[in-house]
């Protein structure tokens, strides 16, 4: 009879044996949500119980992939990706640290893009399709400018700036921008055009020159970018799986390596159903210690802030939860709300845990202004962040409603009691009591700025704000940014700060399916506070919907629809706060 050390040794040895190498795949498609958000409409949501991946969850799998012996090499395909600048630029450097670390990278396009070309270059396998679509001809940024709608509806934007690059509200107002909006518009295409043609050329290894003479052509074919040397190898993607099998032969292609499980709760039955809607609405308990990361996604409101603010405000009574990461990408919004905003986080720096932000695509005027106070800010090279000014507007509806033969009657108690009254525009002496309230808070952004940068800063103040844009980059040498990196380097950042290298990092609240959203019971009141933030929606724009619709509008091509819907947000924006820190509409397609 065998001993039992020598059936444990051999079973041991067997299990060594049948070990196989990892080949990670990641086939991402659609966009890629900081929060997780999802939708809890039962008009608006994809009725399923999966929760979304977030661009937290890819690169955290990503990490751990360039950093396991078992890993020998990682594929992707991001064709049905939606991704922002500053997220390729983050993923472009897990590939690079998966190629440092002595591991294959694949990827495979049917386009060839400002985002393939991007990630491909960090590839040592870029592979085309032989007939792929080509499209990199550089970049342009497309304003759209509605004043002529607003004149044919008998609707007038007043509007109030801080600063004379603070272009918000032009596009309401002007048939084009403004000489200083035009300005910093250029500086800032111009700055991301250098990033991404000076970055495939230094992981192609090819000369600068070369590259843009390519981009000039305005078109080329896919032989042509394997001859300049910008891809590795054509094939379709038939021969590429079974390239990539008979590659890796030995190997275990794994689909879901490092990411969690996204399948949400099982529902085979209607009980099922019921145990989901009886089911507690908690974050699941962390017993170890974490870094907490927290994302601030879209425009700054009462309504976005709202879930952002508790999360700090529970994470502030978990013992576990010991460095928090705000990843922030947007354009900023209400000043009220980025001030509310802004003291959670103060309140987090109170307790003495470290705090760090990572900025994502924009992290503009209300975006940096709940950014300022952190210990340490990470920007990407071509984030899109400052616009550290105030801009405040209301619409003037008296023509539209003259044209529908509706008259007003007021009566008032004070002077100034119909200064926002929608049928008059501003007078002389009403606009200067509204900038007054605007240069208070102004000089409550700027002061935040330098109570949280202090001596970072590379000078005064005041010339790198009054609306200013930067690049990531820019910002870094004017000292609003501390550091390049993406949110995995502030994680790492912050992990070493709290004492906790090696720990996990955690999104809060935690990723739920539109599903479990709609069916979790509301969460109890456990952070202590006896009076708590209200999140409820804010009414529509329904006057400007319906010029919309009359216009026809909803026929436009996408990307314009698209620009008509950010116009539509920032007006209902306005409707619910008149003074707003909120950057330029500078969008990029990617």
């Amino acid at each position: 009879m065998k001993s039992p050390l020598l059936i444990l040794a051999a079973t041991a040895s067997f299990a060594l044996a049948d070990e196989k190498p990892i080949v990670a795949v990641y086939d991402l498609e659609g966009p890629l949500s900081e929060s997780g958000v999802t939708s809890n409409s039962m008009f608006s949501m994809e009725f399923s119980p999966e929760r979304p991946l977030t661009f937290h969850d890819l690169t955290r799998g990503l990490k751990m992939a360039a950093a396991d012996p078992e890993v020998t090499a990682l594929v992707l395909d991001v064709d049905g990706a939606t991704l922002g600048l500053a997220q390729l630029e983050e993923l472009r450097g897990h590939l690079a640290d998966a190629r440092e670390a002595g591991k294959d990278v694949w990827l495979y396009s049917d386009y060839y893009s400002n985002k393939s070309a991007l990630l491909g270059s960090a590839a040592n396998h870029f592979v085309l399709m032989p007939e792929a679509g080509v499209d990199f001809a550089g970049i342009a940024s497309e304003s759209m400018y509605f004043k002529g709608l607003l004149d044919k509806a008998g609707l007038q934007a007043d509007v109030i700036h801080i600063g004379d690059f603070k272009s918000f509200g032009e596009e309401f107002y002007r048939t084009g921008p403004s000489e200083f909006a035009a300005k910093q518009t250029e500086e800032l295409i111009d700055g991301i055009f250098s990033e991404i043609t000076g970055t495939v050329a230094e992981g192609r290894k090819l000369e600068r020159e070369k590259v843009l003479s390519l981009v000039d052509r305005g078109t080329f074919t896919a032989s042509d970018a394997k001859e300049a040397g910008l891809v590795d190898d054509l094939q379709y993607r038939t021969d590429f799986n079974a390239k990539l099998r008979e590659e890796y032969a030995e190997a275990k292609f794994d689909r879901e390596y490092g990411l969690p499980d996204l399948d949400g709760p099982d529902l085979d039955s209607i009980f099922d159903v019921f145990k989901l809607m009886m089911s507690s609405a908690d974050d699941s308990k962390s017993k170890d210690d974490y870094v907490a990361v927290v994302a601030l996604e879209g425009g700054i409101s009462d309504q976005s802030i709202a879930p952002v603010r508790a999360a700090i405000v529970k994470l502030l009574k978990d013992e576990h939860a010991k460095a928090m990461v705000l990843r922030v990408d947007s354009p900023g919004g209400s000043a009220l709300s980025s001030e509310v905003l802004w003291e959670a986080t103060d309140e987090w720096k109170a307790a003495g845990r470290p705090f760090a932000v990572s900025m994502g695509g924009v992290a503009a005027s209300g975006g940096y202004y709940v950014s300022a106070g952190a210990d340490r800010i990470f920007a990407e090279p071509g984030t899109i962040t400052g616009s550290i000014g105030v801009v405040g507007m209301k619409f003037v509806m008296a023509g539209a409603m003259d044209k529908l033969g509706i008259t007003t009657h007021t009566i008032q108690r004070g002077k100034h009691a119909d200064a926002m009254s929608m049928t008059e525009p501003f007078s002389d002496e009403e606009a200067a009591i509204i900038r007054q309230s605007m240069l208070d808070v102004y000089g409550t952004f700027k002061k935040r700025i330098t109570d949280g940068r202090g001596d970072r800063l590379k000078g005064e103040l005041e010339p790198m704000a009054g609306g200013r844009v930067y690049t990531g980059r820019k910002a870094l040498e004017l000292g609003l940014v501390d550091e390049l990196g993406g949110l995995t380097d502030a994680i790492e950042w912050a992990a070493k700060e709290a004492g906790i290298e090696g720990a996990d990092s955690k999104l809060r609240p935690e990723p739920k399916s539109a599903f479990e959203g709609m069916f979790s019971k509301p969460e109890k009141n456990k952070d202590g506070e006896l009076v708590r933030m209200s999140s409820r929606p804010a009414p529509a724009a329904d006057a400007v919907r319906a010029i919309v619709r009359e216009a026809g509008l909803t026929a436009l091509p996408e990307p314009a629809r698209i620009s008509v819907g950010r116009a539509m947000e920032r007006i209902q924006a306005i409707q619910e706060s008149r003074i707003q820190l909120i950057g330029p509409d500078v969008r990029i397609g990617w």
